[in-house]
């Protein structure tokens, strides 16, 4: 059994509503054990005998839209993973506040030649580091709500589904979803 956490992109922020009962609900029906979400935001920790993210991603996903009516774009991590991202974060030792750091968790790896081209928007003091499929990002002078470099900016530069979390989400979740 191996623990994964699967993240929901624009759950409970917009007009997308899905109640957490709900989603705990669909994951333990697809067969998984240890079922457990963590805030109102489409963040949902599990085990699974399933060894391939992208077909645990596809079948939440395929779930979500046959039982729900939603269609949300679903990535998922395993805890090892998430285990890899919380002690790699470059800028952990710079920035005592968790909602100045964030990760955004690519569906996939980007072409190089978009990371190479990817700058922070206008005179915006934000750091960036671009680590296979996810993205280290430390607000500097202020929070991820004020910014540019957002999920969509991220999207249409580097040309993949994205979806962040603060720093203390994913060191929640990283605990979450250890073996």
């Amino acid at each position: 059994m191996t623990r994964y956490v699967a993240l929901l992109r624009g759950v409970n922020v917009g007009t997308t509503r899905l109640a957490m009962a709900d989603l705990r609900r669909i994951v333990t029906d697809l067969g998984h054990e240890d079922v457990t979400t963590y805030l109102q935001s489409g963040n949902v920790a599990f085990g699974s005998t399933v060894r391939d993210a992208e077909k645990l991603a596809a079948g939440i996903g395929r779930a979500l839209t046959d039982e729900l009516a939603l269609t949300v774009p679903v990535l998922v991590r395993s805890g090892r993973e998430l285990a890899a991202i919380a002690g790699g974060n470059p800028y952990a030792d710079r920035e005592d506040d968790p909602t100045r750091l964030l990760v955004a968790f690519l569906a996939t790896a980007p072409q190089k030649s978009a990371v190479d081209a990817l700058a922070v928007p206008g005179a915006e003091n934000v750091s960036f580091t671009v680590t296979g499929r996810e993205v280290f990002l430390h607000y500097v002078d202020g929070g991820y709500g004020r910014s540019k470099f957002t999920n969509a900016y991220l999207e249409k530069k580097l040309g993949v589904v994205a979806t962040s979390r603060n720093w203390k989400s994913v060191r929640a979740l990283a605990e979450l979803s250890a073996s």
